[in-house]
């Protein structure tokens, strides 16, 4: 037996809008948007903003290019954004968890694409981490060419949204840096973080929640919002320029993110090496020290979750590594060596923190 139809004087008409989708507000969207991709285009950039693709051509700068590609969201460090209504970071947070994934393999980020994600599109909101995310492209020297925002009702509760993106990059074949020439005797060095990055924050809202401090209060200077919301560093030109003025001088980078620095500097080394990295050579940020108290966080804990102060580890010969951190500390990098490289006991982990 058919379903019953609906007599012609009761039907109602419909429309995307009456269903939550607001294609206007997309359009709108879309040329709010194109100012800020403007300011990050590269000559490489093969039309503008609104094609069904993004067309890139590879540098001819590259005998034998290798593309090197990541991905990345931005984690719950969105929901202390929404709960206190900043979206102007974010988007720095986004472009910087992948391009310097890409960095530490010695790839130039060439470009990058978005996807923003809601149940109801706000205008203004999305501009707002757009706008952050071009600024995170500028810092990296990739081109913004595309993206994707999705209006989706029932999905999301009003007021938030989820980020994700992807960047591309390219190295000279024989450039890339996979730690594969580390040996015992280089040294580690560490480039200074801007704060908590965006990793480690599902254990700093559990402690907000426990500890409930005042976060518009003075924290060293600045409101503790401030500090926490602190978009990540990106690390690419001042690398980009060890890269090109001292070939073959950095051995391996290691990005430090979820993880900390024992989880992610193993993955550049080899079995038999071990990373012995000195907590004492450069000082722990205000911030992981209010974490670490206010959370009765364990050192080891600390170290394994936050990066505790230090993005990123580069690993240089000792020959070379004053001409490194040099280099980094004249391009604005606060730079500290903080360990070296021995061989490893069997029974060793293969990254120590003491």
């Amino acid at each position: 037996m058919s379903a019953q139809q609906p007599s012609q004087s009761s039907q109602s008409s419909f429309s995307y809008r009456d269903a939550g989708v607001d294609i206007e507000a997309g359009d709108a969207l879309v040329e709010r948007i194109k100012p800020f991709a403007r300011k990050t285009m590269r000559p490489e950039v093969l039309g503008g903003i609104g094609g069904f693709g993004a067309l890139f051509g590879v540098p001819g700068k590259y005998r034998e290019p290798v593309l090197v590609s990541g991905t990345d969201g931005v984690g719950t460090k969105l929901r202390l954004a929404f709960a206190l209504g900043r979206h102007d970071t974010v988007g720095q947070d986004l472009v910087a968890m992948s391009v310097n994934d890409i960095l530490a393999q010695g790839a130039e980020p060439l470009f990058f694409l978005d996807y923003f994600a809601c149940g109801k599109l706000d205008v203004d909101t999305a501009a707002t981490v757009v706008r952050g995310i071009a600024r995170g492209c500028e810092l990296a020297g990739c081109a913004l060419i595309g993206g994707e925002t999705a209006e989706m009702p029932d999905m999301y509760p009003d007021g938030e949204y989820d980020l994700a993106g992807f960047a591309v990059g390219a190295v000279e074949k024989s450039a890339i840096i996979d730690g594969a020439n580390i040996a015992a005797g280089d040294i580690v060095l560490g480039l200074a973080s801007s704060g908590a990055h965006s990793n480690g924050y599902s254990l700093i809202r559990k402690i907000i929640a426990a500890t409930a401090p005042d976060l518009a209060a003075d924290f060293h200077g600045r409101p503790l919002r401030d500090v926490l919301l602190a978009p990540t560093r990106i690390y690419v030109k001042p690398l980009l320029a060890v890269f090109r003025e001292l070939p073959g001088a950095v051995k391996g980078l290691a990005h430090i993110t979820g993880g900390g620095l024992t989880g992610n500097v193993p993955r550049i080394l080899g079995d038999g090496l071990v990373a012995r990295i000195d907590a004492a050579s450069w000082p722990l940020p205000p911030l992981f020290q209010w974490l670490r108290q206010a959370g009765q966080v364990e050192q080891d804990e600390m170290h394994r979750v936050f990066n505790c102060g230090i993005g990123m580890v580069v690993v240089a010969s000792a020959a070379d590594a004053d001409a490194v951190a040099a280099r980094l500390a004249a391009a604005g990098e606060t730079v500290y060596r903080i360990g070296r490289i021995d061989r490893r006991e069997e029974s060793e982990a293969r990254a120590i923190v003491a």
